[in-house]
């Protein structure tokens, strides 16, 4: 609302301002406010994490988190470069990112006197104060922890000077004489961790082939200002909570496929054991040779595995009907020829793909009826009802969906950055494709927000209404659909993968909208699109295609309008990256991209003070250092003091009484 004198208010305008009144019912509370809004757009920007493509890699993502990817070593450095010794810091990092167990490390080297106490103590007071020095003392003792907030909030407002000096000595003489010395520390590292970043970004993809995924949405429901991009791993996991039964089946099969039972039995406790007695049964007799898992336990019992791999084609012939259903009843998919089971001739042992006669390398189908190859039996029906039963019946897994969906959309735009995990979906002459939704022809933004609304209606619209139904129909298409914004590619041959060795049969390939991304003037043009435009530094990140360093792609594309962050952090994608993956930095003094090595053991990190070993690449550096002014949070500060202005005067003319009498 702009500025405006008594005449130039409207009736609404007044209704708005008489209940902004009640807030603030004096004209002493109304200049206050602004004056501390005021102040509040001069300080520096906060810190800005963006992670990427996580895929279930616990470990790696929590040193990420408690590291902020190199901020906390930088903290440590700024103040202790020229005075500390190189040992010494690195013992201060690794306690900072684990207390705890840095601690009981230290007590058993016999290493905690009560000197090493005092020292450490006044170093991590400096850091927490270096840390905290870009927030308002108010936002500051709102994370402070409460048995230490008075103590912890004077060590940080005390200043250098020699009576200061005492005061603080004689508060850590005090933490040591209570033996509150191990307990603070945890509080003040944990506290530190807090303040370094203030904003998390996950743009996509927590889901896959690590275990950690349950774990790893338990430690993000706790932080304290996080938001998801969802990504096509993520998106199959709330399909899958949300009933969809091809995407229930697609996330036991890649959970088989990687040796992860974990993930479903462990951390969202759904039994296998009807999968386990189904696929005995029928496949009992049969090797499964090209169902074998990739990644296994080499303490696995060999006869363990060849039951996963039963387990494994039994999974997979299930879905492969399903999605053939699907397909039948939604011909804008456009994904007949992904109907491939209708394709196979059980007596040849054949099946034909785009025209093309292959013979398959496991024609052994027994479940498959020739005369109707996609109708389930009746046992397939019973057990993938019941599996969806299970999915539904996970209490954890429905709160980690209820999380994705609260926390997280298709795209954010947050302080000139556009997220989205995959890509638009583009033509082969730059345009953004027009695609079939619920009746509609949508492209680019449209076609997103399209995208978000139907897959909220996959979770939260009534259980079998047509809504839900089509929802999760639509939701096993991002997963996989040749114009899904999550997928990005033509088709997935995951049938062909299992049943042909021709590898022309196995090839997928990549929307339009990568090769463009290379474009300077198109990555522009998605800006645009999405309302970015304006802002000469504004940016797309993405994830989702890991960025081949050894074969010399970069992960900054079109003059540095595009930033893709996946860099291979699950192990199985290292090989082909070369690295174990990218975060990115965005501080009130750059933007800067950290290259990771992979990750030791935390056991190792911890023992060793070995950190995550990083390279950073500045790809924005400001010319000026950024202040609140110059974010999202200051556009709408901005308007919040536009209003009190309006209030301020509306009180000065008499237009609206004050409520009240000043009060400290």
């Amino acid at each position: 609302m702009a500025e405006r004198g008594r005449s130039a208010l409207t009736k609404q305008e007044l209704k708005y301002l008489n209940l902004l009144a009640h807030e603030y019912p004096t004209i002493e509370q109304v200049s206050t406010e602004i004056i501390k809004l005021e102040a509040i757009l001069c300080l520096p920007k906060a810190t800005e994490h963006f992670i990427s493509d996580i895929h279930g890699e616990y470990a790696a993502f929590l040193h990420m988190l408690k590291s902020a990817s190199g901020v906390v070593r930088e903290k440590v450095e700024i103040l202790f470069a020229e005075t500390v010794p190189k040992s010494e810091r690195d013992q201060l990092a690794t306690l900072i990112y684990y207390p705890k167990e840095k601690l009981e490390l230290l007590k058993e080297e016999r290493v905690l006197t009560r000197e090493w106490y005092l020292t450490t103590l006044h170093r991590l007071v400096e850091v927490c104060r270096l840390s905290a020095s870009k927030y308002t003392r108010t936002k500051v003792r709102r994370s402070l922890p409460p048995q230490f907030e008075f103590i912890i909030d004077e060590l940080l407002g005390a200043s250098e000077n020699r009576r200061k000096a005492r005061y603080k000595d004689e508060i850590f003489e005090a933490i040591l004489d209570t033996e509150q010395q191990d307990v603070f520390i945890i509080e003040l590292s944990n506290l530190i961790q807090r303040l370094v970043i203030d904003h998390l970004h996950i743009v996509g993809d927590i889901f896959d082939r690590g275990p950690g995924a349950p774990v790893i949405l338990d430690k993000l429901r706790t932080y304290h200002h996080v938001d998801l991009q969802w990504g096509n791993h993520d998106v199959l996991w709330m399909g899958a909570a949300a009933g969809s039964r091809a995407l229930i089946a697609t996330a036991i099969i890649n959970c088989l496929k990687y040796g992860n039972t974990d993930t479903i039995e462990g951390g969202y406790g759904i039994s296998l054991r009807p999968l386990m007695s189904f696929a005995l049964e029928v496949y009992g007799d049969d090797p499964c040779e090209r169902f074998m898992p990739k990644l296994v336990d080499k303490n696995m019992d060999p006869h363990n595995v060849e039951i996963v791999a039963k387990m494994h084609k039994a999974m997979a012939i299930i879905l492969f009907k399903i999605e053939d259903q699907i397909i039948r009843d939604h011909p804008e998919f456009r994904m007949d020829d992904r109907r491939l089971l209708r394709a196979v001739d059980t007596e040849s042992g054949t099946v034909t793909i785009r025209g093309q006669r292959y013979p398959l390398c496991d024609p052994h189908l027994p479940t498959v009826d020739p005369k109707d190859p996609c109708r389930l039996t009746e046992q397939e029906e019973q057990l993938i009802n019941q599996l969806r039963t299970a999915f539904h019946h996970s209490e954890k897994l429905q709160e980690h969906t209820k999380f994705l969906y609260s926390k997280g959309s298709i795209y954010l735009r947050c302080n000139g950055n556009l997220m989205f995990h995959g890509c638009v979906p583009t033509d082969e002459e730059g345009n953004f494709k027009k695609v079939e939704v619920a009746g509609g022809m949508y492209s680019g933004k449209a076609y997103f927000d399209m995208v978000d609304m139907i897959a909220r209606e996959a979770f939260f619209s009534k259980w079998n209404s047509s809504k839900r139904r089509r929802g999760i129909d639509f939701m096993w298409y991002l997963w996989c659909g040749p114009n899904s914004p999550m997928f990005g590619k033509d088709r997935m041959t995951t049938f062909e993968r299992y049943f042909v060795k021709e590898p022309e049969t196995h090839v997928e390939t990549k929307d339009a909208y990568f090769r463009f991304a290379e474009e300077e003037s198109f990555a522009q043009k998605v800006l645009e699109e999405f309302g970015l435009g304006d802002n000469p530094q504004a940016r797309v990140i993405n994830g989702h295609v890991p960025v081949k360093i050894k074969k010399g792609e970069s992960p900054v594309k079109a003059n540095g309008k595009v930033i893709v962050i996946d860099g291979g952090m699950s192990k199985a994608y290292q090989s082909v990256t070369g690295i174990a993956g990218y975060t990115l930095i965005y501080s009130s003094n750059e933007m800067a991209l950290s290259c990771h090595d992979p990750f030791v053991p935390v056991e190792e990190a911890i023992r060793s003070e070995v950190d995550l070993h990083s390279t950073s690449q500045v790809v924005y550096k400001p010319e000026r250092r950024l202040r609140v002014a110059d974010t999202d949070t200051g556009d709408e500060l901005r308007g919040r003091i536009k209003d009190l202005k309006n209030l301020l005067t509306a009180y000065r003319e008499g237009t609206i009484k004050q409520f009240g009498k000043w009060r400290d």
